[in-house]
């Protein structure tokens, strides 16, 4: 099974590379829907243990939908179809609802200390975006790298959470 963590540090800037909360969201959110879009079998195994790569699109779709709805964020309704159309539809959500300043700017208490709803999307969930992209892609075939920015937004991540990183869950 992929591991999940609940939120960024608290150590780490909103703004990664000089883009906001929204901006770096966007990035991380474009390039999945790339591979998404080019994935032919839903069924195909991926890296993480005992999933395919459909397994794994619903792991990012559901995992921040629980995270807007313990926020208090209504995402709506689940969207519903194949997993490309249901990342889209989610991901669009998703970009509305951080395009408004007053739920992005949602301050509450993360398990690494104070952070933002914004925040914990573009650093933690920016996070699961990028590894989740190359456990797609290496499901379907696909090549997929990581730019420089994508390998600072790692670090940063890895630094923030330190030894939770490797705890259970």
């Amino acid at each position: 099974m992929c591991r999940i963590l609940s939120s960024p540090s608290s150590e780490a800037s909103p703004k990664v590379g000089g883009m906001s909360t929204l901006e770096t969201f966007d990035a991380h959110a474009a390039a999945l829907t790339q591979v998404v879009d080019a994935v032919s079998d839903w069924s195909a195994p991926s890296p993480c243990e005992g999933w395919a790569a459909s397994d794994v699109t619903d792991h990012i779709v559901d995992t921040q939908r629980d995270f807007l709805t313990e926020q208090g964020v209504a995402p709506g309704d689940r969207p519903t179809g194949d997993p490309a159309a249901v990342w889209r539809a989610h991901s669009a959500v998703v970009d509305s609802l951080m395009s408004d300043p007053a739920v992005a700017e949602t301050k509450y208490e993360g398990y690494f200390g104070p952070t933002t709803i914004g925040e914990t999307l573009s650093l933690f969930y920016g996070f699961d975006l990028i590894v989740h992209r190359w456990d797609i892609a290496t499901a379907s075939g696909q090549v997929a790298s990581f730019s420089e920015a994508e390998i600072d937004a790692l670090e940063l991540a890895v630094t923030g959470f330190g030894e939770a990183l490797y705890a259970e869950g």
